[in-house]
């Protein structure tokens, strides 16, 4: 698949986008740099390859490259949480709409990204474990005709239902 780019008008014209103007407006948070880091194909495609190869969120797939951009970096390294938490729920939405616009769908379900630590008023929020140092938690999604793969729980069941009825006919 091609890869999508996301506008600063494309993001505002989204539902969900359009109640982060406040991100996109403040001249002091990285969203320029989140744009350009999306839009990237090879960045897009492991984010997809996250879902369907390691069964996990597609913030996996590309959060310690994320996290590793200066920009990125310095600004959720504040303390300011709400402002921090405000980039981290806006990088959420731009991700699905790049996933959705890359035939993919919500499950509702989230994936872990990391552990957080103890709530400090000196230290910004951040993890003790994980993947991710500043993010915890991301969106689960599935491609809409269908993932080519069944989870290892679906396959878990059957094997022990198999078990279960073999155990059966023995007795």
């Amino acid at each position: 698949m091609s890869k999508v780019t996301i506008t600063r008008d494309e993001f505002l014209a989204d539902r969900q986008g359009r109640t982060f103007a406040d991100v996109l407006n403040d001249p002091e948070q990285p969203f320029e740099e989140m744009l350009t880091f999306f839009s990237d194909e090879n960045r897009q495609r492991r984010m997809e390859e996250s879902e369907i190869h390691h069964d996990r969120a597609p913030m996996a797939g590309v959060v310690r490259e994320l996290e590793s951009l200066p920009a990125i970096n310095q600004f959720l390294s504040e303390i300011h949480a709400q402002r921090t938490q405000r980039l981290r729920q806006a990088i959420g939405v731009l991700v699905r709409i790049i996933m959705q616009r890359r035939g993919w769908k919500k499950t509702g379900k989230k994936g872990s990204l990391g552990v957080r630590a103890e709530a400090s008023s000196h230290v910004p929020a951040h993890n003790t474990g994980g993947l991710a140092l500043w993010f915890v938690r991301a969106e689960r999604y599935e491609l809409a005709e269908g993932m080519p793969f069944r989870p290892v729980s679906a396959r878990s069941k059957e094997l022990q239902a198999g078990r279960t009825k073999q155990s059966s006919a023995k007795c």
